[in-house]
């Protein structure tokens, strides 16, 4: 049996290591607020560096809208009585393309200012859409004598329209449409539109060619209406995150790029190709559409109003330092218990006696790591401030612990013990997949270990009174 001589009992020294590591807690918990802290001035700075060019960007349309004028009847007291009124009111009718078959190119750059950095793109767009009635045009309770074909409008909505680029062009059996600003003349939406005489279009159908360029960052979504939509996106970014209701199939992603194949029908949409909504609706509730949260971090994606009838591709960094840095982070409690847990064996049971305080000055160390890593990471990348601090910090403690220990082979098993925890957790970092099983096995295994090297500690003392009593 190991006994402790002494005024202290092996239990009372680990209530200790308790005691400081739990104090420990308080630097470690500011050090994940820092982190945080400096991710948001990181989206602030992306913010300010694509101030001026162009957001996060959805695109919708083309969509025909056609004035038409509709009766209401409503009742009314006048004089006790009630008297019946019609009015004659303006509606607007709006009509998605039976067809749409549209091309997106990306330019992609990257933009620093200082140490942060945001992905633009230039997106080049060129399409084709075909507008009919529909056979059953009379359910909707419009008739084409209440139209006015001659004061249609085409409309392409954009939720941020300072990106767009300059001669926008669409055309109709070749001839081009003068395109107005805005996303038509209710003004209720951003982007685009173009006035056309839709005489014909009760007898044949309509097909528009259009193309225009825009500037943008972060993402690129397509809020679809039409009754099938053909949308190809082409792209030099080699980290594309295709997210929302509807994915590519195919997609094709390699280090040259990527190329995405969208294919969307309006029975999926669960969207009517007529209808007979307020003016501007159908343009409006994708272009005015609130951003999201990015979960790759950056700029806010953008998203509709429902995020299920959206196809959105985020340009997302292949390695997001913050996200890493905070993961990171919350394995600092293993690596204070780890330290500590070695140094109570050398006090324990090596007969080597470590105060509070140099549990503290350790300890501290170890979180000093993780603020090495936050300041290197910004400037040099994650990988390489990775391997400083982790470097810098293991052989601080290495040299302390060999004076606490008075023993160059003890600070040694320290030192191995720090590098072998790195190591473990740059390994965890990268396969996140399978970090919880691997964490939790080797946490297994590191308790089994200290249960068989501590099974025959007294940790109160009391078999060693026991045994003078009955002496």
């Amino acid at each position: 049996m190991v006994r402790f001589e002494g005024d202290r009992t092996p239990g009372f020294k680990l209530m200790l290591a308790l005691v400081v590591g739990f104090v420990l807690t308080i630097p470690l918990l500011s050090v994940y607020f820092l982190a945080s802290d400096r991710e948001s001035q990181s989206r602030e700075a992306a913010r300010s560096i694509t101030a001026g060019w162009g957001g996060p960007q959805t695109m919708s349309g083309p969509l025909l809208v056609i004035p038409y004028k509709a009766t209401t009847t409503e009742t009314v007291l006048q004089n006790g009585q009630s008297v019946t009124k019609t009015n004659e009111v303006a509606r607007e009718l709006t009509v998605a393309p039976e067809i749409v078959e549209m091309t997106t190119g990306m330019d992609h750059q990257v933009k620093k200012r200082s140490i942060y950095e945001a992905v633009l793109f230039d997106a080049h767009v060129q399409g084709k859409a075909r507008f009919a009635f529909p056979p059953d045009l009379g359910r909707t309770g419009v008739q084409l004598s209440q139209m006015d074909l001659s004061k249609a409008e085409l409309r392409f909505g954009l939720s941020d329209p300072r990106g767009l680029g300059a001669n926008p062009s669409v055309s109709v059996g070749g001839r081009p449409l003068r395109l107005q600003p805005g996303g038509g003349s209710s003004g209720k939406s951003r982007g685009f539109f173009a006035w056309l005489d839709a005489g014909s279009l009760p007898t044949q159908p309509i097909v528009i060619d259009f193309a225009y360029k825009f500037r943008g960052n972060a993402s690129l979504s397509l809020s679809p209406d039409a009754g099938d939509t053909h949308w190809v996106v082409k792209s030099a970014w080699p980290s594309p995150s295709f997210v929302g209701g509807f994915l590519p199939d195919p997609s094709k992603v390699t280090k040259d790029g990527f190329e995405a194949n969208y294919r969307i029908g309006n029975l999926a949409l669960g969207n009517s190709l007529v209808t007979t909504g307020d003016p501007g609706d159908a343009v409006a509730d994708a272009a005015n559409a609130q951003p999201m949260e990015n979960p790759y971090g950056g700029l806010p994606a953008p998203a509709a109003s429902d995020n299920s009838q959206v196809a959105q591709i985020n340009l997302i960094q292949p390695v997001d330092l913050y996200s890493q840095v905070d993961r990171a982070i919350k394995y600092g409690f293993l690596f204070i218990g780890f330290t500590f847990l070695a140094l109570l064996m050398f006090d324990v049971i090596g007969g080597v006696s470590v105060s509070p305080v140099e549990y503290l000055l350790m300890g501290v160390a170890l979180i000093l790591f993780f603020v090495m890593l936050l300041a290197f990471a910004e400037v040099i990348g994650f990988t390489p401030a990775y391997i400083l601090a982790s470097a810098a910090i293991a052989g601080l403690n290495t040299a302390y612990s060999a004076a606490v220990l008075n023993s160059w082979r003890r600070a040694a098993f320290i030192g191995a013990l720090l590098i072998g925890l790195y190591a473990v957790l740059y390994i965890l970092l990268s396969l996140e997949a399978f970090s919880l099983l691997i964490g939790s096995l080797l946490l297994f295994a590191a308790l089994a270990g200290v249960m068989y090297a501590t099974r025959r500690i007294d940790w109160g003392g009391k078999r060693e009174e026991e045994a003078v009593a009955e002496a």
